[in-house]
């Protein structure tokens, strides 16, 4: 016999998340200024979602226009993309701008180990070389990294341990987050 133990736990209400949302646009206004200079790239699949979230945000409830977005495809970037049975399927990238000396926005759902952040690292090379680059994320599992990296923006910090695992799941107006 066995006994399935897991629980989900929704960390993040729908109105918790648009004071994330708020908070983090109010953060990048306050370090990018007019965005002149600035692009937003969703890491796709999970990313998309939250970057067209804030660049809707930015743009109607506070007036920032033309903020370039794009979405890039890590799928073959990854170290372990050979490592599984199964045949990938690559996303869709979507950059129509250039990268070239613009101060980058990567965002993404969850950052854990690191390691997709690499992959998009060594992607965006092949768009330009950006004078610099950010991370934002809405959930940072901060005792979880692989690699060095650490967000610039964040909407929330969780320590999941051992095999907990956090999933964004988003709709149309709102976001479930649960630690499972």
């Amino acid at each position: 016999m066995t006994v399935d133990n897991t629980y989900t736990k929704q960390i993040i209400s729908d109105k918790e998340l648009q004071v994330m949302l708020h908070r983090l646009a109010c953060e990048l206004i306050e370090n990018h200024n007019n965005f002149s200079d600035t692009v937003f790239i969703g890491i796709q699949p999970r990313g998309t979602h939250l970057a067209q979230r804030l660049v809707k945000l930015l743009t109607e409830e506070y007036n920032v226009p033309n903020i370039p977005l794009g979405l890039l495809d890590i799928t073959f970037f990854r170290d372990d993309f050979r490592r599984t049975g199964k045949p990938l399927e690559a996303n869709s990238t979507a950059i129509d701008f250039i990268v070239e000396n613009k101060r980058v926005v990567f965002i993404d759902d969850v950052l854990y180990t690191g390691r997709s952040i690499r992959a998009a690292l060594s992607a965006i090379q092949s768009f330009g070389r950006p004078s610099e680059i950010e991370l934002l994320v809405l959930i940072d599992r901060r005792f979880s990294r692989h690699l060095p990296i650490q967000p610039d923006y964040s909407g929330k910090q969780v320590d999941a341990i051992n095999n907990e695992r956090v999933i964004v799941n988003w709709n149309d107006n709102s976001i479930q987050v649960i630690n499972k």
